[in-house]
């Protein structure tokens, strides 16, 4: 019988990077794994909460779970999202723990599966999540206000209440509806071009088209949520709502404007957040020097030559996240400007490792990006520990929550370099307890 506890850290990682180079032993070892985890033998295991003064880890596996149950079991798609809600979970859950990280976090094709009940066309590759096809959208500006509430009971809103309920089953974490905010939802069903040229040239269009999504898609989904799920959370994304992509402005005036609209006056106001807008002025900050592939951080003062206009775009965003702060892999202000954030408004410190900083295949030179990724996230590690102790925590350390926090890989997948993830974790696991101030 396979025993969790015969994977130590860094155990499972070596196995991970031995299956992802094909070695049959591997192959046989991770299926003989899996095929425990998934007729529950790990159960017990997952109820284990990470240690509440220690700065802890966690990450965004559903890709890497796919790609090895496609290998050995020869899963599709479909049938992994779809079909089996105890598999979906125990195989993330288990993968979670081969890879050594600490705190479970459940996650799905977000984006994907907020559009398609919809009615939006989709894309289901063999051993890929799955994705809105951008060749077949759904509504247009002729049409949108003819979108209607989808059903929540059968479909993907019936798949991902059941995933939620297995998880909050097996772990005991309260369960974390992840779906897309307005800006985004809008983008997988009229088309990223098209409302970016709206953005520009029809504002008030794109407000009212936000609007109608938030009141008849997303408020009645998440009623639904909560009346299934009254101790749930809601954690929304809006990628193509960050600065990255339509600017600070836009992202102040449409995305999260929007956010905050559907949620006035909701009773579960406090429980729904977003925490991925990606690049505080990235779009307008260029870094001194010769550029690199692997761009550093910059200085708050350097970006867009103005820390007020940094402090307000902070601001907007803890209105819609007011549980923690978060850095990812796409802000480049300095790390030591998000600490600053946490402490001064009295909020935990989240940061993220993006899928670009650990991709295998974008590597030229890896015993120099290796050296690079040790230091950075000795500083990341660091960071999040000094702000644990100066700011308020409950007791828990939130380890029991199942969003994100302290470090945080936005996404784990086949293409991922096990090495880098190691040495990342190794700086978790090497931290000294944190000390709470009296």
């Amino acid at each position: 019988m396979t025993d969790l506890e015969d994977y130590p850290f860094p155990k499972g990682l070596h196995l991970l990077r031995r299956w992802q180079a094909d070695d049959p032993a591997a192959k046989e070892e991770i299926t003989k794994f899996l095929d425990s985890a998934i007729a529950g033998e790990f159960d017990e295991n997952f109820k284990i909460d990470a240690p509440a003064d220690k700065v802890h880890s966690t990450a965004s596996v559903h890709m890497l779970a796919l790609s090895i149950l496609h290998d050995l079991y020869g899963i599709e798609t479909h049938e992994y999202y779809h079909e089996d809600p105890y598999r979906y979970v125990r195989a993330n859950l288990a993968i979670s723990r081969l890879l050594g990280i600490s705190k479970f976090y459940m996650t799905w094709a977000l984006y994907a599966w907020t559009c398609e009940p919809l009615g939006q066309a989709m894309m289901y590759p063999d051993k890929f999540p799955p994705g809105a096809d951008p060749d077949n959208m759904l509504i247009n500006k002729d049409n949108w206000r003819e979108l209607t509430t989808p059903d929540f009971t059968s479909g993907v809103p019936l798949a991902i209440d059941n995933i939620l309920r297995v998880t909050q089953e097996l772990t005991g974490a309260s369960p974390t509806l992840q779906i897309t905010a307005p800006y985004s939802l809008a983008a997988d069903i009229y088309g990223q071009e098209p409302l970016l040229a709206d953005v520009v040239n029809d504002p008030d269009n794109v407000n009212a088209l936000l609007n109608h999504l938030g009141d008849t898609v997303l408020v009645p989904w998440m009623d639904h949520h909560f009346e299934t799920f009254p101790d749930g959370w809601v954690e929304l994304s809006d990628a193509s709502g960050s600065p990255f992509f339509i600017g600070p402005e836009n992202c102040k005036t449409m995305s999260i404007r929007s956010i905050r609209h559907m949620l006035r006056d909701r009773p579960y106001a406090d429980r729904v957040f977003d925490n991925n807008y990606r690049g505080d002025f990235v779009a307008e900050v260029k870094k001194k020097g010769r550029s690199s592939r692997r761009r550093g951080a910059v200085s708050a003062d350097t970006a867009a030559g103005d820390k007020g206009g940094l402090l307000e775009l902070t601001e907007a965003k803890v209105s819609v996240n007011p549980l923690f702060i978060m850095r990812l892999e796409a802000d480049k202000v300095d790390v030591s400007f998000y600490e600053e954030q946490a402490i001064q408004r009295n909020m935990p410190l989240t940061i993220g490792i993006g899928s670009p900083e650990i991709d295998r295949n974008s590597i030229e030179d890896l015993q120099a990006v290796k050296t690079e990724t040790a230091a950075k996230a000795g500083l990341f590690v660091a960071a999040i520990k000094r702000v644990c102790e100066s700011v308020d925590l409950p007791d828990d350390n939130h380890v029991g929550q199942s969003w994100p926090s302290h470090i945080y890989f936005e996404d784990v997948n086949g293409q991922s370099q096990f090495e880098l993830v190691e040495l990342i974790l190794n700086e978790v696991r090497n931290c000294p307890p944190i000390e709470r101030q009296n």
